[in-house]
């Protein structure tokens, strides 16, 4: 493979490139395992009629057979996938000085991801779109499949990469609402998110995934976390300083005072948004950003596969 499960992320220089190293990394991987005849570059080969324009001829296969051959796209769009990225600030954890180089938080990680979907979904000729959000849209745009538009879209995700911000809070269930009533019928969405909500909002946030499929549309969450930090409270012995990064509240404690308490209520919180996406038929995928992103483009691939069946 040309990049490890857990690429490194932390220098973000060229989102462009960083996407296609990690696609190349992950289809490579591909030849030895069960996807191993899924094309991501087109649908298959016809051969080549007179007078037809020459742009999608097959050199190397020319080269090969002597005989003209041209790569037959299934249609010009096969798929609609609209990639969903929560920006509230609760995504920028960990949070580091705005001079530090060599970091990986949520935000950085689900940019990278979204990034190397995008390019997948070019290769496809699929048309993609972006949504970003904290608690309300930030950035909405319509799928589109060129070069351009993939480029305008990296530029957004670079722009939160190299902006974070403090006290945005989280409206999920209020962007999944509008995302639902605005975009293309029969579409995959996307969304990184550690859907981390005010306890009051969790039912409206069940509720707007519901709206998803209610208007058939085919939806994946990764539930975008630093497991070993949020999820298994794993800190040094030692007293901290937690602070809210969406709210600005301040507790000062060590960990181990409240790890039991803290690590059920979280585990409960997650067993219940899986419960809710199994209820709704949304494929519920952790993704611990400490883990790469093969188990990403594994689950958009299934994801695609099942679509197309």
């Amino acid at each position: 493979m040309l990049l490890q499960d857990n690429f490194d992320v932390r220098n973000l220089g060229n989102l462009e490139l960083l996407a296609k190293q990690v696609v190349e990394g992950f289809i490579i991987g591909l030849h030895k395992s069960p996807f191993h005849g899924f094309s991501v570059e087109f649908a298959e080969h016809r051969l080549y009629n007179q007078g037809e324009a020459t742009k999608d001829i097959d050199w190397k296969v020319y080269a090969r057979t002597d005989r003209m051959y041209v790569k037959k796209f299934e249609e010009e769009t096969n798929l609609r996938c609209q990639i969903v990225v929560d920006a509230s600030s609760s995504m920028y954890f960990p949070e580091v000085g705005k001079d530090t180089k060599n970091y990986t938080n949520k935000l950085r990680f689900s940019a990278l991801a979204a990034a190397a979907l995008m390019n997948l979904l070019q290769k496809q000729r699929d048309a993609f779109g972006l949504t970003i959000f904290d608690d309300k849209l930030e950035t909405h745009t319509r799928c589109k499949s060129s070069t351009s538009h993939y480029r305008l879209l990296l530029s957004y995700l670079q722009q939160l990469i190299d902006n974070p911000e403090r006290d945005k809070t989280t409206s999920a269930a209020k962007a999944l609402h509008q995302i639902a009533d605005s975009i293309h019928k029969r579409s995959l969405v996307v969304i990184f998110s550690d859907m981390f909500e005010q306890s009051e909002d969790a039912e409206a946030m069940f509720s707007a995934l519901q709206h998803l499929k209610h208007a058939k549309h085919e939806v994946i969450l990764f539930h975008t976390v630093d497991k070993s930090l949020e999820m298994d409270f794993e800190y040094e012995n030692r007293p901290y300083l937690f602070i809210d990064m969406e709210t600005g509240e301040q507790l000062r404690l060590q960990p181990n005072q409240v790890k039991d308490h803290y690590v059920g209520q979280i585990a409960r919180f997650k067993e219940a948004l899986k419960m809710k996406c199994m209820q709704y038929q949304v494929d519920f995928v952790e993704a611990d950003i400490n883990q790469g992103f093969r188990p990403i483009l594994q689950a958009w691939l299934v994801k695609r596969m099942r679509m197309k069946a």
